[in-house]
């Protein structure tokens, strides 16, 4: 079993930027891929970034969000800048004990992963 816990959201200006962490117990953290995903009101949950040893963005957010890890610390980490307005939403990390297969969209279904943090708010006011 494992836990995620995200910490660093909040309210931050259009242009700011936000990093957010989530930590993990267990002892198997370097083993899973890791990844983000969001749910703004009235919509779905989408992907957002996945890393499992390369990385992998959706298109909204590439070339601003980043994604990172630390096993040492169980924690995984998305930097967001530039931020816009429509990136309003609750953040979730997820943890999957699946792999890159070949393709970089396999890992970007939410149903390919086994264990979700309890989300955490992020509000980009205009």
């Amino acid at each position: 079993q494992v836990q995620l816990v995200e910490s660093g959201g909040g309210l931050v200006q259009a242009g700011g930027s936000l990093r957010l962490s989530c930590a993990a117990s267990g002892r198997t953290f370097s083993s899973y891929t890791m990844g983000w995903f969001r749910q703004a009101p009235g919509k779905e949950r989408e992907f957002v970034a996945w890393t499992g040893g390369i990385t992998y963005y959706a298109d909204s957010v590439k070339g601003r969000f980043t994604i990172s890890r630390d096993n040492a610390k169980n924690t995984v980490y998305l930097q967001m800048n530039s931020l816009k307005p429509e990136d309003t939403a609750v953040y979730y990390c997820a943890a999957s004990t699946r792999y890159y297969t070949g393709s970089m969209t396999y890992m970007t279904d939410g149903r390919k992963y086994d264990y979700w943090g309890q989300g955490i708010q992020v509000t980009v006011s205009s």
